[in-house]
């Protein structure tokens, strides 16, 4: 399974458009546009699942620069998410402000 991250994504593409430009190149699993958790606005990038990874790099080369939506993308191989400390913790120099 090869993850596929599409950036600079315009604000009305929807699931449908990225699934239409991808399945062109080959089987399509999953499509995931990042949402802002508040607004559910979409963030202006996404994800798509591709099984094959020959169709998913052809897809890669295609599609890296195309418009979708109106708007050029960029495309590439998704890279491991870092990982990010746990928070809950205070930010800051630790020392409690007077109005605790």
């Amino acid at each position: 399974m090869t993850n596929i991250y599409v950036g600079n994504l315009s604000f009305r593409a929807t699931e449908d458009d990225l699934r239409n430009t991808f399945s062109a190149h080959g089987e399509v699993a999953s499509v995931n546009i990042i949402t802002d958790r508040e607004t559910g606005r979409s963030r202006g990038f996404a994800f798509v699942e591709m099984p094959n990874s020959e169709e998913a790099n052809s897809a890669i080369d295609a599609i890296n620069g195309q418009e979708i939506a109106g708007r050029g993308v960029t495309v590439n191989e998704a890279r491991p998410r870092a990982e990010r400390p746990r928070g809950g913790g205070r930010q800051g120099d630790g020392r409690r402000s007077s109005y605790s």
